[in-house]
């Protein structure tokens, strides 16, 4: 099967404003649940946030547990040795130790008795991607609602009394941990421990402070390669989002389109596409909808030559009977005139008989939309039907039979409609009957028929007449409606042409089939035979 022709563009402007999207697009929405679900890996900052707060508590502890060992080192030695430990555990551990004495004087410095272990970074002469990391920790801390953090400066007087840490020590008598931040928003860990006491009166002080850059350091790799992930997932999600999006939203929209213009009736010859290479729900959708257009484009066509067969036919009777009773007026002679009455009463009867079947056929697929189908036998319906039928006279005394195997080991039941499946077979009996030759036999068999491997079971209601059958090449045409094949000894407009056409859409409406086959016994006449799915136990 060839691939339709691509639909060329349409413009925007021909999609009416009930028809365009509200609110966010589709690719809009596709977009915003895989950024929502990046934000959501974003969350991570928060948990970095933890981490740091989880390093610091262990330097803190750290800090404590330094001082602590500086100031048993210290204590009881002189100040001289005092002064050199000072400078070799300051060089060692890259701390500043300050020793105070008992009225808070300082007595000795590190970075005063030997060069500097460790420098405070000025944030000026630093990079500018040093202060894109200062302003990301500044918005962390504001997000995550951290609480204030000191700045550290230098106290221009070097006493104990300026360092609340080492006040709070001495009263306390125990180790007392404070964090800063250095300029360049470093942790800055001092700790302040008592030497020693003598005799009731304040001893020693020892301050140890430490610029812990690491764990700034560490914190922020962590969140430069997050930063770096959730840009690459970023920017994946954001390609893969408008494939997504292009991969539905254009078939979508080629669908609008085309609908649009079925719907505004332009171009009579919309080509809806049907997307061949496409597997997914997109590409059934799209094959279902082309065939649904295929299928109102039948149907409108039918309607229309419906429409001129109607209006064909209904011109012959009215012109015969306009013909009748303009002649009236003319004819003097009673025999002509009592043939002209006739004439005209034919032609109303046979108006009022289209005009009937013509309602019947035009309402019938609405009324099939509307039914609810049930589980019935059909061999009883026939049975009904054939009963009802015999009391009856039929043309030229044609004897109806009904025919039902017993061996059957399965009921013919079907799901439908029981009063349009009765349609059905009044009109095949009519049919019959009317081509039956005089005392002939009408030989209605139901039965229920094993499909193939693989298939479900049918049941089928045949009806046969001994009538001159009905030619190959119009067995199709049969079907067809006011297409009518009669006797010639029947009497002119006595069928409409009607009734076949209407029983293969009742069959077709119930998802079976009717068609036209020869006897099985070889002999003369037409074997209608209608196919419907065999209902099994449970369904309805």
């Amino acid at each position: 099967m060839p691939t339709p022709a691509r639909p060329e563009r349409v413009p925007r402007l021909l999609v009416p404003r009930a028809l365009r999207p509200r609110g966010l697009s589709l690719t809009a929405r596709i977009l915003a649940v895989n950024v929502i679900a990046l934000a959501l890996l974003a969350g991570s900052f928060f948990y970095l946030d933890s981490y740091r707060t989880q390093l610091l508590g262990e330097r803190f502890k750290l800090a404590r547990a330094e001082a602590e060992i500086a100031a048993d080192a210290l204590d009881g030695a002189s100040l001289a040795q005092q002064k050199a430990l000072i400078v070799r555990i300051g060089q060692e551990q890259h701390l500043r130790l300050r020793l105070f004495d008992g009225q808070g004087r300082l007595l000795a410095d590190s970075f005063a008795l030997a060069p500097p272990s460790f420098a405070l970074v000025d944030p000026a002469g630093e990079a500018w991607y040093q202060h894109a990391a200062r302003l990301l920790d500044r918005g962390v801390d504001f997000i995550v609602g951290a609480p204030p953090v000191d700045r550290y400066a230098e106290p221009a007087d070097p006493s104990a009394a300026n360092w609340p840490e080492v006040v709070r020590a001495r009263a306390a008598g125990s180790t007392q941990v404070y964090l800063r931040y250095a300029p360049d928003r470093t942790p800055v860990l001092t700790a302040a421990t008592p030497v020693g006491q003598d005799d009731g009166q304040p001893g020693e002080m020892l301050l140890a402070l430490r610029n812990a850059v690491d764990i700034t350091q560490a914190v922020r790799d962590a969140r430069q390669t997050l930063v770096i992930i959730i840009g690459l997932a970023l920017m994946l999600s954001v390609q893969l989002s408008l494939f997504l999006a292009r991969t539905i939203v254009q078939p979508l929209r080629a669908l609008v389109r085309a609908a649009v213009r079925v719907r505004l009736g332009r171009d009579r010859e919309v080509v809806v596409p049907r997307l061949p290479d496409r597997g997914d729900e997109i590409g059934l959708l799209a094959r279902a909808f082309s065939d649904m257009t295929m299928a109102l484009r039948h149907r409108i066509d039918a309607v229309e030559s419906f429409a001129a067969d109607v209006a064909h036919e209904l011109k012959n009777p009215l012109a015969s009977l306009a013909s009748a009773i303009e002649s009236l007026d003319r004819v003097e002679d009673p025999t002509l005139r009592r043939q002209l009455t006739a004439i005209a009463t034919h032609d109303v009867q046979r108006i009022d008989r289209l005009i009937t079947e013509i309602a019947d056929a035009s309402r019938i697929d609405a009324e099939l939309s509307r039914a609810t189908f049930v589980r019935l036998d059909l061999g009883q319906l026939a049975a009904q039907v054939v009963g009802a039928r015999g009391a009856r006279d039929t043309r030229g005394g044609a004897v109806i039979r009904l025919d039902q195997p017993l061996d059957s080991p399965l009921a013919p039941m079907v799901l439908g409609d029981a009063m349009r499946l009765e349609r059905v077979l009044e009109n095949l009996l009519d049919n019959a009957v009317s081509f039956s030759p005089p005392g002939g036999a009408v030989d209605v068999m139901v039965w229920t028929e094993w499909g193939n491997e693989g298939e479900d079971p049918r049941v089928l209601l045949s009806v046969a007449d001994e009538g001159p059958g009905i030619p190959a090449a119009e067995r199709d045409k049969v079907f067809e409606r006011f297409h009518s094949v009669r006797p010639a000894e029947e009497a002119f407009g006595a069928h409409s042409g009607l009734g076949l056409a209407i029983a293969r859409t009742i069959a077709e409406a119930h998802d079976g089939r009717l068609t036209i086959m020869d006897r099985a016994d070889g002999g003369s006449g037409a074997c209608l035979v209608l196919a419907l799915p065999h209902a099994g136990e449970g369904q309805t």
